[in-house]
């Protein structure tokens, strides 16, 4: 998140063929599972849909990750439901034929606020987050402090400046897409909104009641951190992506006028999530999945409310 001008601190930027999972194929000579359809050839690699093993020569591309070919054919000799009734993602979303669709409401979204405010400045005011302005004796006073929760939310798709739009834009388009496709959109939505919540909630909780912020880094920082789980739970390469938010949190706590807070906030909360998401067990996933973003929200509440008792 930025900080936003016409308080005292200015806004700070928010702001990243036969076997079941169950049964993972017999073990390789260096403990290795091998490809459920050729024994004779160890495989690090999974189905992103049924996790079995396999090898090289039996992986189909996936929009993320690979699938075995009894899944791509929809699910035929398998065991299991037809896959093709009802194709699942790896966190156990239905798959979508635009897997970016929410991606791109969210960009356009966003770009449609950043024109409003253009159009009408005053209106930035009313969407930043501020805990309490201006300071006591003035009044009236306004922000979360006044009951004026809202902003927790209006906050998340609030920019000012354009390359902070463009970048929280293109950060968004990068590792968004993939992380709909992998999640499905109800869980990539809960995930996005939550991450952004987190982040706006422990910006309330330790900046200055003053210091305005905007912005959707928060959320971003979010997807940042469930991306790096991703990617291990896959067993891809970690480096580009360690790499990234390294080189994202150095310009956090480097540059000034950012709300290092919402990052935090954001990536911790994205990191819990996305963990649930990838790692929940099938036979209580939508349990542990939302049960998770129920506690993250939670503390969301905890936080805030804690703050606002501080502050009046």
């Amino acid at each position: 998140m930025d900080q936003a001008p016409g308080h005292p601190q200015g806004p700070a930027d928010h702001g990243a063929a036969g076997r079941g999972p169950a049964d993972p194929g017999p073990q390789g000579a260096q403990g290795l599972p091998t490809c459920y359809r050729h024994p004779d050839r160890e495989t690090g690699i999974r189905c992103v849909r049924c996790e079995r093993p396999i090898c090289p020569e039996c992986m189909v591309n996936a929009s993320v990750g690979f699938q075995c070919p009894e899944c791509v054919r929809g699910g035929s000799g398998t065991g299991h439901a037809p896959a093709a009734s009802r194709p699942r993602t790896l966190a156990g979303g239905t798959m979508a034929t635009d897997p970016r669709l929410l991606t791109k409401i969210l960009i356009g979204l966003n770009l449609a606020v950043f024109i409003a405010i253009r159009v009408h400045p005053a209106l930035l005011d009313r969407l930043v987050l501020v805990g309490s302005w201006p300071p006591a004796p003035f009044t009236p006073t306004s922000g979360v402090a006044q009951g004026e929760w809202y902003r927790l939310v209006t906050s998340m798709f609030a920019h000012q400046e354009i390359w902070h739009i463009l970048f929280n834009m293109l950060s968004l388009w990068w590792i968004g897409g993939p992380l709909e496709a992998a999640l499905g959109r109800v869980r990539y939505l809960a995930l996005y909104l939550v991450s952004g919540l987190a982040g706006g909630a422990l910006t309330y909780l330790l900046a200055s009641p003053s210091q305005a912020s905007l912005g959707a880094s928060g959320a971003i920082f979010g997807l940042f951190g469930a991306t790096a789980v991703l990617m291990r739970r896959l067993r891809y390469d970690m480096r580009p992506v360690i790499a990234l938010l390294v080189i994202n949190l150095v310009f956090t706590f480097g540059w000034g006028n950012i709300a290092w807070q919402a990052h935090i906030g954001g990536l911790v909360a994205g990191v819990l999530v996305g963990y649930a998401m990838v790692h929940a067990p099938r036979e209580r996933r939508s349990l542990v999945q939302y049960g998770t973003c129920a506690l993250v929200l939670a503390a969301v509440v905890v936080m805030t409310v804690l703050r606002t008792t501080q502050l009046t």
